[in-house]
């Protein structure tokens, strides 16, 4: 496969870019896949990196593992799923994809230029939040933000915050993953190219959460800011 060297550059960096913030990889490597192989491909195979990503993020912090924090997003994301397939499909995806891109954007431009103080939110908006991530997930393919905003909002620390959306994320990989073996979306191709470019993945997510370590956690914030005014911008253009 003559593309194998830069498929495995663009999850190597996808994998860095999530070991850093705690999310992103998709925002990375899709659109960059996309230019390379067919869609059909591109998602499974992220899909993959993604449970790789995620589940060494998760064992990496297990010391701030706290189900309390991950359970309501779990819980809420299975329902959302199901309304974000059957009800956001009515809705032309590029208009919600416009909406969300200009919320991202005033939403991370705010947070880096005005302090929010920091509060605890009641478990409820992790279920809110949970249910909104699977059901923009379901609909557009990119349902994170819901989870990173609930997750910034509390006065957590940042292995909690980081911790809390590496446990989300692996959650649903997990079952993203299995939906696309059940549905012959994973060719062996996909699965081939995958195992192909499994150290890369797992190098560059090392690498990312070595980055990590430096970080305080005010700086780690604005870095996951600036990755969803990357992401509204992406959306919207």
């Amino acid at each position: 496969m003559p593309v194998i060297i830069p498929i495995c550059l663009i999850l190597f960096t996808a994998g860095w870019v999530q070991g850093v913030s705690g999310f992103g990889s998709a925002m990375i490597a899709i659109p960059l896949l996309t230019l390379l192989i067919d869609i059909k491909m591109a998602v499974p195979l992220c899909s993959l990196a993604s449970t790789v990503i995620a589940t060494y993020m998760t064992l990496q912090l297990r010391h701030s593992f706290d189900l309390k924090k991950i359970g309501p997003l779990c819980i809420g994301s299975v329902p959302g799923i199901a309304v974000g397939a059957t009800f956001l499909k009515t809705v032309p995806s590029h208009i919600i994809q416009a909406l969300m891109g200009v919320f991202l954007i005033g939403y991370g431009l705010y947070n880096l230029f005005f302090i929010i103080p920091p509060k605890r939110l009641h478990r409820r908006w992790g279920y809110l939040a949970g249910f909104l991530t699977g059901a923009i997930g379901a609909a557009l393919s990119a349902g994170g933000p819901p989870t990173i905003i609930y997750t910034t909002l509390n006065n957590w620390t940042k292995d909690e915050i980081k911790a809390t959306l590496s446990g989300f994320f692996c959650f649903s990989s997990y079952i993203v993953v299995f939906a696309h073996l059940i549905s012959g979306v994973t060719s062996p191709t996909v699965l081939k190219t995958f195992l192909f470019s499994g150290p890369f993945i797992l190098l560059g997510t090392a690498l990312g959460a070595y980055c990590y370590r430096f970080f305080k956690k005010d700086f780690y914030l604005k870095v996951v800011f600036g990755c969803l005014i990357v992401m509204g911008a992406m959306m919207i253009l």
